[in-house]
């Protein structure tokens, strides 16, 4: 028991947190093993970046839908039955992709279509248990040590798909890698059903908690942080990956950056996870948002896989620094505010709406830019706009009247 104390810190976990933190384990690793890999065989099919970016948008859109119907859903129906819809929806879109040709622009908004609502139900249900599994106490651990787990999964994952899809011909190492994924969705829905049934409520009420951003400054301020973080994420979260592929035409190099960027930030977690207390949160968000913005320009202007090493490993270090402070001062902003417990779904509808919003808003903006200019030249640019959308965090929070015990 000293042993696990002496590697966990001074935390009570109980059996829901850990089935939790297990059920997100293999979703992440489902995930590192084909998610990134989504966007080279799209490119490869077309390379062009507009069917990407609409794949892209389709996600965000369709998540952010999704978070709407299944919060209402939750309402009535358990969530961990929620959980389970969004996970097998992610089986299924592999499956879609497997099975169907998505070479047409068409093809690859249906199924960011299907990806989205699935991404929508998961996490939806998974933030929502992370908000009633944790309790103050225990909830930066549980941050921090999932992010942990999403940094070892990113460092097994791409790596080990990577090196598969290289050494196999034609696509077959991408149809190894995404029925792999699927049968690992298939373990996180049987991981599921051992989580135990929450309390219902009664009723969906997302006009109050509309409203409470009138009301409450913490709030409102946590809504407008998340806009500024999916600024960044929208078209970060594609635009890197090609990077990668078109700076090396391997994507066993995509698996090496994988590996190499999810070791620091393993390493990383587990430090700030320790060592980060509630009155240094605020310095924190600062620093891990000023390196995210500072990065950006390593690879904004010259493009090649030492650079794109180098980036990834300052946002390595970075996002830990931020995330871990970050998510933690949102749920505890939530928990504090008005009726908390019986509205909690709605705060978390919420928050996702605004954060898949902002990254609707950088994807477009990508499409139309790269649509009227030429690629090459507009997106540096637009890197360095939207890079800033997590050092904009900073400037957000900062104005959170934060009372500490």
């Amino acid at each position: 028991m000293s042993r696990w104390k002496f590697l966990l810190g001074d935390v009570d976990l109980n059996r829901d947190l850990v089935l939790l933190l297990s059920v997100g384990g293999l979703f992440t690793l489902a995930t590192a093993l084909s998610s990134t890999f989504v966007n080279v065989y799209l490119w490869k099919q077309s390379n062009d970046y507009l069917p990407i970016a609409s794949y892209q948008f389709a996600i965000a859109f369709f998540q952010a839908l999704t978070f709407v119907i299944a919060g209402r859903l939750a309402k009535t129906v358990d969530r961990v039955v929620i959980l389970r819809i969004g996970i097998s929806f992610l089986a299924i879109f592999y499956i879609v992709v497997l099975v169907f040709e998505t070479k047409t622009l068409l093809a690859t908004i249906l199924i960011g279509a299907i990806l989205g609502v699935g991404n929508g139900c998961y996490y939806l249900a998974f933030n929502l248990l992370t908000f009633e599994v944790t309790e103050p106490e225990t909830r930066q651990f549980f941050n921090g040590f999932l992010g942990l787990v999403n940094s070892f999964s990113g460092m097994l994952g791409p790596f080990i798909a990577g090196a598969i899809i290289s050494s196999m011909i034609g696509n077959k190492g991408y149809h190894f890698v995404f029925m792999a994924a699927v049968l690992l969705f298939v373990c996180a829905v049987v991981l599921s059903c051992f989580l135990i049934k929450r309390e219902l409520d009664s009723e969906f009420n997302i006009k109050r908690v509309i409203l409470e951003r009138k009301l409450n400054e913490n709030w409102r301020q946590v809504t407008y942080a998340n806009f500024f973080q999916g600024n960044r994420e929208g078209i970060f979260m594609f635009v890197i990956s090609i990077y990668i592929f078109l700076s090396t035409g391997s994507e066993f190099a995509l698996g090496k950056y994988g590996l190499i960027t999810s070791l620091i930030s393993f390493i990383t977690y587990y430090i700030v996870t320790r060592i980060i207390k509630e009155n240094f949160r605020m310095k924190a968000i600062f620093l891990g948002g000023f390196l995210l913005f500072s990065a950006v320009f390593v690879i904004a202007f010259k493009v090649n896989f030492s650079l794109l090493i180098i980036y990834g490993a300052i946002i390595s270090l970075a996002y830990p620094i931020i995330l871990v402070p970050y998510l933690s001062l949102t749920y505890d902003i939530i928990g504090k505010s008005y009726k908390a417990r019986e509205y909690r779904v709605e705060y978390i509808v919420i928050r996702e709406v605004y954060l898949n919003s902002g990254r609707m808003f950088s994807i477009a903006v990508f499409i139309v830019c790269t649509i009227l200019f030429p690629a090459k030249q507009v997106i540096p640019l637009l890197m360095c706009l939207f890079g800033t959308g997590h050092f904009m965090v900073y400037f957000v929070m900062r104005k959170l009247e934060i009372k500490h015990a």
